[in-house]
């Protein structure tokens, strides 16, 4: 908050209003819980209770809360995506009051508005086309309260899911075909940003509320758990390369030099989201290098008490904080407004053959350190070890 109030106090910078900040970190949460729960049940949860043949209370038990979990991030973007919407008409009518952005009226207005002058789709249609893909994806979800539709819950959750992942995509599409490449690498790297932000935090959140059933599981659920925190790993690095190679598309686009990130309001913003990041992405290293390995050894010495113990009450405490720290990085995001390149009256950012270079050798170092990072974990996993009793 101090920061936020530094930043506030920078020469051209403005703090974006209370309803403004509230309904975006609102948005980002529902697409959090929506697709970052449909992808880590997909890609995590749905593939280790397939292999699960030994433990089949805990896979009825596991099943049953996802399906609670997903049906709770159905109602989550169904009213953060009407605030969102209300948020885009007031910002869309000039002296429309928030409260009265709310009303059906307002809302349908904004949607019916013609399509400006070279644009071959009115803005309004598209976010018609978003909501009721959002209204669709919700309503699917939802549907998994019920008895009967949680008995199909693997059908609707890989339905839902590419409709969820439409429901952000789609405002990425330009309403008027002149785009630069520049405005192209701009809307793939946002979205590449936002989907892979949302399925690290939301697949965080969904494992940890699944494990908060660790009452009702058997004490042999700490071999499941220990495939599903594997499976999650890899997405997770897959995630934090999405993240911090888009971030570093973007930065580049808005900071103009080191000394604008505390000298600008938009650099004092962006500075405390980095922060924020390195944290989760430490708190991940410790996973990947202490935990996980323990949990390796544990399972292959037969250690089910300190399996379940590691997988289900250690795992899920660092896990919680991860929570914490993205909860913070999306309350943070609504202040990113403007540039620091505006604010301290720089040039606009202009792409040029080096710079795609730099970042194709960025990208290839990232890509080789969360290698390195896999086969070190891996390693650390076949070193013999005591394993300490959990009591």
């Amino acid at each position: 908050m101090t920061t936020l109030l530094l930043a506030a106090d920078t020469a051209g910078y403005a703090l974006p209003t209370a309803w403004r900040a509230l309904t975006k970190t609102g948005y980002f949460i529902g697409l959090t819980g929506s697709i970052g729960g449909l992808i880590t049940y997909a890609a995590t949860v749905r593939p280790a209770l397939r292999v699960a043949t030994d433990t089949s209370d805990d896979v009825a038990v596991l099943r049953h809360r996802s399906a609670v979990c997903l049906a709770w991030s159905g109602v989550v973007l169904l009213v953060a995506g009407y605030f969102q919407l209300a948020a885009r008409v007031a910002r869309a009518s000039t002296g429309t009051p928030f409260a009265d952005a709310l009303t059906p009226g307002h809302i349908w207005q904004f949607l019916r508005a013609p399509a400006d002058k070279g644009a071959w789709v009115a803005q309004g249609t598209l976010f018609l086309v978003q909501n009721v893909v959002l209204l669709v994806t919700a309503a699917a979800l939802m549907a998994l309260f019920t008895r009967g539709a949680r008995r199909r819950l693997e059908p609707i959750a890989l339905t839902a899911l590419p409709l969820a992942l439409a429901v952000t995509l789609i405002t990425a599409l330009p309403a008027t075909a002149t785009q630069t490449a520049d405005d192209v690498l701009d809307l793939v790297f946002t979205q590449i940003h936002i989907i892979s932000g949302t399925v690290w935090l939301g697949g965080l959140v969904m494992l940890s509320v699944l494990a908060a059933a660790r009452r009702h599981l058997s004490p042999d659920a700490g071999l499941l758990w220990t495939d599903m925190w594997r499976r999650f790993s890899l997405v997770a690095m897959i995630c934090v390369a999405g993240v911090v190679i888009s971030g570093l598309w973007m930065s580049w686009e808005h900071v103009g030099s080191i000394s604008q990130f505390w000298t600008t309001g938009y650099g004092l913003v962006l500075l405390v989201k980095i922060v924020l990041v390195l944290g989760l992405v430490t708190a991940g290293a410790f996973n990947q290098f202490w935990l996980m390995p323990r949990m390796t050894r544990a399972r292959g010495a037969g250690e089910t008490a300190s399996l379940f113990h590691l997988t289900l009450r250690h795992f899920p405490r660092v896990v919680w904080g991860e929570v914490a720290l993205g909860l913070a990085v999306l309350v943070v995001v609504p202040f990113l407004s403007g540039s620091a390149r505006g604010e301290a009256g720089g040039p606009q950012a202009e792409p040029t053959a080096g710079i795609f270079a730099a970042g194709v050798a960025l990208a290839l170092a990232l890509a080789l350190s969360l290698y390195a990072t896999a086969k070190a974990s891996d390693a650390l996993s076949r070193r013999p070890a005591v394993i300490a009793d959990p009591a």
